[in-house]
């Protein structure tokens, strides 16, 4: 007996070893490398000689001006468009879940968004938000309301709120698909028992519907915070940081600290300090939702 279980546990450590050995390289090995160079002076200077040089790197970080200003607009871009995904989300799945004849094409309509390139999609709003693309076109030439063309992408919070557009306007179908699965989980007979007392549609949507799917919201609010800070793409396509960095967020900033100027341990002490940032706000919702399921 004890033999076959000796037997079936070197099977079972043979089947896993091959991912245990990708998740080391591809995962471990490269955070434990990141974490040493942003205690060192690795640029493209010294890339074969770098030295230690202790906590510089995020004294560097946390007394940078520009990363202030990238920091802020990450934390504006993820108050903004968080609420605005999971609210849009929730009311398009609650659409979607009350006419279920009609629930696949609603789907598809939604989620069309989602499964688009963000790369393309942002080439098309610095299209249309650009100072002579097709909104001020329409805006000065079709609907004469403007006299001339409005800079919507040269400005700090009219480039970032274009990039906040964007980002709602791409998660709500990732939003609903999720509570959409979690409106059909409800027991149907909460509802049938609040009809009976008398109770309303707003009544029954926030006495049993939210309570019910609170999980949910929990694990899209977590979900959804790491992604506001996890925005890119949409950031570097649009607008590129400008003006004058104006709307770098963390991690285009990162970006261009490692790849245009060569401070690799600056960009590694950097993604540590988001690192460090994400887990306490996970933290903090968490015990949030937490003490609201106490209360």
């Amino acid at each position: 007996m004890n033999l076959r279980s000796s037997q079936d546990k070197l099977r079972v450590g043979l089947l896993l070893l091959p991912g245990i050995l990708m998740f080391a390289i591809f995962t471990i090995y490269p955070i434990i490398k990141l974490f040493l160079m942003s205690f060192t002076q690795w640029d493209f200077g010294s890339m074969m000689d770098h030295s230690f040089i202790g906590f510089e790197n995020y004294k560097a970080v946390l007394s940078d001006e520009t990363f202030r200003i990238a920091f802020e607009n990450t934390i504006i871009y993820t108050i903004v468009t968080v609420p605005g995904q999971m609210v849009l989300g929730l009311l398009a799945a609650t659409f979607i879940h009350s006419i279920p004849k009609f629930q696949v094409p609603f789907r598809v309509i939604y989620y069309i968004p989602v499964i688009t390139s963000w790369v393309i999609v942002s080439l098309v709003f610095r299209y249309v938000f650009n100072t002579e693309g097709m909104l001020n076109y329409v805006l000065t030439n079709v609907l004469h309301l403007s006299e001339s063309f409005i800079p919507w992408l040269d400005t700090r919070w009219g480039g970032s709120g274009v990039a906040m557009m964007l980002g709602i306007w791409k998660g709500v179908g990732w939003n609903m698909v999720v509570f959409l699965a979690a409106l059909q989980s409800v027991p149907q007979d909460l509802y049938e028992a609040a009809e009976i007392d008398g109770c309303g549609s707003f009544q029954k949507f926030f006495k049993i519907t939210l309570p019910c799917i609170k999980p949910t919201i929990l694990f899209a609010l977590v979900m959804l915070t790491i992604g506001g800070f996890n925005v890119f793409t949409s950031i570097k396509m649009i607008t590129g940081g400008k003006p004058m960095h104006q709307t770098e967020t963390v991690l285009t900033w990162m970006y261009y600290k490692a790849f245009n100027t060569g401070e690799f341990g600056y960009a590694a002490a950097l993604s540590f300090i988001v690192a460090i940032v994400l887990v306490f706000l996970a933290v903090l919702q968490f015990r949030a939702m937490k003490n609201k399921d106490a209360n």
